[in-house]
């Protein structure tokens, strides 16, 4: 099923239109920070989306939305103004293993996020000589488990170091950075170029991949994204990301 490569990226553009579409966005977790305009609270409310974006996107869904209403749907203003007692809106709270241990330290610790810095943003900003954000994601998982934290939380977050493909962060930056016509990536972050960004690599995703000879490690592993890369950046260097809605189209909606 291999297609020269000329072939392939007209294929993979082809899937990217069809899916990279408005009607995409009101089964996709996606549709959460999508509820909101303040930069702030859709970069919240993204961060939560992604964080639980693993298994039935309904129920992804659902519970994101649950954690927004625990916020009256103001998240920044719940983040950056809560005590301690008001993470009790918390208690009861469960998505698979992150459970209100998690969403309570989340909440703690970008509450000291934010006050040190305005926006998200500026903790993910890569290095001048960067050219992916694996090494920004490290920092990242650094910084935000820099205090004493449950040691159960940890895994909630991705750490490339560990080898990880990081697919949910990877979501989440690509849901933040990507701004192009079609409306579904939000692209509130405007210091962040998408040529940076790696395919948030999942099952479907790497399925679709190996199928169409883009990718031969077995693996959903960091490796795995550092070959992905490679090509993806060979077929369109500026976004390579934007295959994402191809491959995951493909997989989830095809079953390709």
């Amino acid at each position: 099923m291999e297609l020269k490569q000329e072939k392939l990226k007209a294929f993979l553009d082809e899937k990217v239109q069809q899916y990279n579409h408005p009607s995409f966005i009101e089964k996709d977790p996606i549709s959460v920070p999508h509820g909101f305009t303040v930069k702030q609270d859709i970069e919240i409310a993204g961060f939560f989306a992604a964080t639980i974006a693993w298994g039935n996107r309904k129920n992804i869904m659902i519970n994101a939305t649950k954690l927004m209403e625990c916020m009256d749907y103001a998240p920044y203003d719940f983040i950056i103004n809560h005590t301690k007692a008001d993470l009790d809106v918390f208690n009861g709270f469960v998505h698979r293993t992150f459970q209100e241990t998690d969403v309570k330290y989340f909440a703690q610790r970008l509450q000291q996020i934010y006050k040190e810095f305005e926006s998200l943003e500026k903790v993910f900003i890569p290095n001048e000589n960067a050219v992916h954000m694996h090494d920004v994601l490290v920092d990242f998982h650094k910084l935000f488990f820099a205090i004493p934290h449950p040691k159960r939380t940890v895994k909630h977050v991705a750490n490339p170091a560990k080898k990880s493909a990081a697919k949910r962060m990877h979501m989440f930056l690509r849901w933040m950075v990507r701004n192009d016509t079609a409306g579904v990536d939000l692209g509130i972050w405007e210091n962040i170029s998408p040529r940076f960004l790696s395919c948030p690599l999942d099952v479907h995703s790497g399925n679709v991949a190996r199928a169409l000879g883009l990718l031969k490690r077995k693996q959903n592993d960091l490796a795995a994204v550092q070959e992905l890369d490679v090509i993806l950046r060979i077929l369109d260097p500026n976004d390579p990301v934007k295959y994402d809605f191809a491959l995951f189209g493909l997989g989830v909606f095809e079953g390709f």
